[in-house]
């Protein structure tokens, strides 16, 4: 959709969102092929009429440069003429629709529309404050605005709308965790002792989590490929979600989205973007506007260890780890000092990303990722603890940030040091289930 369009679906979203019947729409946005039918189901799904009539404006903008007229075709067709009759002569205010009192009329168009209580206000910021799919967005679950007058809410109370994931399914979805630890002696490549502990907390984790755990242990490149297929044949429809764990070596290779790649343990890697591709939109239809969390414990590549920088004391509490600790790197020069045969670099993503995925690594592009052989991987760890301790009340990304500033904090032999870091496309908050998780609410 062009620029245009887009401003007058923005200048008249006040409008849109009050008075748009969406009911009326989804067969015709279907027919004339605007939306797609997972697309109208997540509509549907998103609460009221104004919550569903907020999220069809947000997402018709995301459609192609035929999305508009088809749309005000779709108006005419089920009588909503004045609705239509507003975007085609692009009018910012509501007078076409409406009587207004003459200062509503006299309002510059930039200027925000008058709203009738706190609330309406938290939601027109939300309305007109722009989406940046890799920053972790400001809101938390105690300032979310349901329409429900003037109750209070608890502030643990979660809602499934469009700032929210739905994720009330039971179980919650499939996880799928790849455990490399004994590598074939012709893949030169060190067994990873410590990560079955990695893999035992995890798999607890989740678990606990509500989601249907299944565990593959030394997987060649190619069972690894034969695993994601199989996961994303799978019907997620009955689902919310869906965890793919991988614990291996890694190395860098060329890519255009996500940056790095796993081993296999013949030696053989499989890209990161590979990984995800099996679980997007195109190949895996019943998880499209569903979460997709990608987990990557190895070595993200390059020659460098991290010693840091010097802070002040009171900015954070180090935490010295033993002479145990290993990286999960593999060598990609012939340096001649003993640094090379632990580290190799990732590259960095460079194009737009499939909406919906979000993929942790345990360490920073171009960094080691370490690993205790006695305690598992300071990243798994910190992970397993920040979401037994956090999953109640936080979102994922909030839990992220945490997991980045624990592990930032360690330091292997007194000297080296680790930061984890995301690739984020999620759309909306992620809150995981819990024993104690408060029944989830529309609208």
């Amino acid at each position: 959709m062009d620029e245009r369009h887009k401003k007058i679906l923005q200048r008249n979203r006040t409008n849109l969102v009050r008075d748009l019947d969406p009911s009326d729409l989804y067969d015709f946005l279907l027919e004339k092929g605007v939306f797609t039918q997972d697309m109208i189901e997540e509509i549907k799904g998103s609460g009221t009429r104004r919550d569903q009539a907020r999220q069809l404006v947000r997402d018709l903008e995301t459609r192609g440069s035929r999305a508009f007229p088809l749309f005000l075709q779709c108006l005419q067709e089920t009588g909503q003429h004045r609705l239509a009759e507003l975007l085609q002569t692009g009018g910012p205010t509501a007078a076409h629709l409406q009587p207004a009192p003459p200062t509503e009329a006299a309002r510059p168009v930039l200027q925000p529309l008058p709203v009738s209580s706190p609330m309406d206000a938290d939601k027109q910021r939300n309305d007109y404050g722009p989406i940046c799919p890799i920053q972790k967005p400001n809101n938390t679950p105690s300032k979310l605005s349901p329409e429900r007058g003037d109750i209070k809410l608890p502030p643990r109370t979660r809602h499934d709308s469009i700032q929210n994931y739905k994720m009330d399914a039971s179980p919650c979805g499939h996880c799928l965790i790849i455990n490399n630890v004994e590598f074939e002696h012709e893949s030169d490549l060190k067994n990873r002792i410590g990560s079955n502990i990695d893999c035992d907390k995890l798999e607890r984790r989740f678990k606990a989590l509500n989601f249907i755990v299944e565990v593959k242990q030394n997987l060649k490149q190619r069972q690894i490929k034969l695993a994601l297929s199989a996961l994303s044949k799978k019907d997620h429809s009955l689902y919310d979600c869906c965890v793919v764990i991988m614990l291996s070596h890694g190395t860098e290779v060329s890519h255009s989205r996500f940056p790095g790649a796993v081993y296999g343990v013949d030696g053989q890697c499989v890209p990161v973007q590979q990984v995800t591709n099996y679980l997007n939109g195109q190949h895996c239809p019943s998880l499209q506007s569903k979460p997709k969390l990608f987990f990557i414990q190895a070595c993200g590549g390059g020659n460098e260890r991290d010693m840091g920088f010097e802070v002040s004391p009171d900015e954070v509490e180090p935490s010295i780890r033993g002479a145990d600790d290993q990286t999960d790197a593999i060598p990609t020069s012939s340096s001649s000092d003993s640094l090379s045969m632990s580290d190799e670099m990732d590259a960095r993503a460079s194009l737009p990303t499939p909406s919906d995925i979000l993929v942790s690594y345990s360490t920073f592009p171009g960094y080691v990722s370490w690993r205790d052989t006695h305690s598992g991987s300071w990243y798994v760890e910190t992970l397993d603890r920040i979401l037994e301790k956090n999953a109640e009340t936080d979102d994922l990304v909030t839990m992220l940030m945490m997991v980045n500033n624990e592990v930032s904090q360690n330091s292997a032999k007194g000297l080296y040091k680790q930061m984890p870091g995301s690739f984020n496309f999620l759309r909306k908050l992620l809150y995981f289930q819990t024993q104690s998780s408060p029944k989830q609410i529309s609208g």
